[in-house]
């Protein structure tokens, strides 16, 4: 059977029987079942053994401070309880600690939950964004392409219609435009040549007698340059009498120079015929057959820096006049 001992609770005084097993459980820390107290069980063991002499003074210091044991004893099953409840308590106050730190511990969860929360929002509006830009993106690419793609199809609709000598020019055609364009050269500079072919023969002897027999064929003559602005032709004197022999009668004498390097075409004559006060009575144009004679080289004009003498009868019997004006041109 174990040693039993007693210990006695210093708030209400209640004496208990305690086991050394439980003085032992907890380090000698009880709780009195009677008032909640807790104690060091240990150090408030009494003593219920009838008291000797050399305990006397124990027994009276002890009964003085503490007055005398409780009759009635409490087992130990209660002092056990005591403990339990102690446990229990203990465990409530680590489980509310715990909870405490749980509840810290939760709400600082939710708040890093919440920060997790805004930066996931955060990161889901930015990529909600980022897809959209990658999804207008996508857009704007599949409708370059979709333009691409219709462009093609209308090139190769085209081409399809195409004949297929266009698509790849092959070495006839490249020769046949080339005689074309060889036949075109020729055709204008043929057309030129034509054109000027009085400066031609003018001032290339050499071809004019070719290009006088091509005139022969085409119909058309080869004919000296015309001085237009009258700077190589010039009249150098003229004068206009009376006929002593012949009534009415006047002869027109003249002489007209070439100063060109180059043979000139014969100009027409406008002569005037004008009356006291220089009003016109009369005007007769003379082409160069009506004035040159029937010596002068008409084809072959007035030589270079040559002259002429001209000679003509006018009948003006009809008309009374004072002067005269003479006069150069080519119609």
């Amino acid at each position: 059977m174990p040693e039993e001992n007693y210990t006695r609770c210093p708030g209400c005084a209640t004496v208990f029987r305690v086991t050394a097993g439980q003085l032992a459980m907890r380090a000698g820390q009880v709780r009195c079942g009677q008032c909640k107290t807790v104690f060091d069980g240990v150090a408030r063991q009494v003593s219920l053994s009838p008291s000797t002499r050399s305990d006397e003074g124990v027994a009276a210091v002890d009964e003085a401070a503490h007055g005398p044991p409780t009759l009635t004893l409490r087992d130990a099953q209660a002092l056990e309880t005591s403990v339990e409840t102690s446990k229990t308590t203990e465990t409530a106050e680590a489980a509310e600690t715990a909870e405490t730190a749980e509840t810290a511990e939760t709400a600082e969860t939710a708040e890093t939950a919440e920060t997790a929360e805004t930066a996931e929002t955060a990161e889901t509006a930015e990529t909600a964004e980022t897809a959209e830009t990658a999804e207008t993106a996508e857009t704007a690419d599949a409708a370059s392409a979709r333009l691409v793609s219709a462009v093609a199809a209308l090139a190769a609709r085209e081409d399809r219609f195409a004949p297929v000598a266009s698509t790849k020019p092959g070495r006839v055609r490249t020769v046949a435009y080339a005689m074309a364009i060889a036949f075109l050269l020729l055709l204008v500079a043929g057309q030129a040549a034509f054109h000027f072919r009085d400066a031609i023969a003018t001032f290339w002897p050499v071809a004019h007698p070719a290009i006088a027999r091509l005139c022969a064929v085409a119909g058309c003559v080869v004919r000296p340059l015309r001085d237009a602005a009258m700077v190589h032709l010039s009249i150098e004197s003229s004068d206009l009498q009376a006929d002593p022999a012949h009534r009415g009668l006047l002869i027109l004498t003249a002489t007209v120079r070439n100063r060109a390097g180059w043979p000139l075409a014969y100009p027409h004559l406008e002569l005037t015929l004008t009356d006291a006060q220089d009003r016109i009575v009369v005007r007769r144009a003379l082409a160069p057959v009506e004035y040159a004679g029937g010596t002068a080289d008409l084809q072959g004009g007035i030589a270079a820096n040559g002259e002429i003498a001209l000679k003509v009868f006018i009948d003006a019997s009809a008309t009374s006049q004072a002067g005269y004006r003479l006069y150069m041109f080519y119609p």
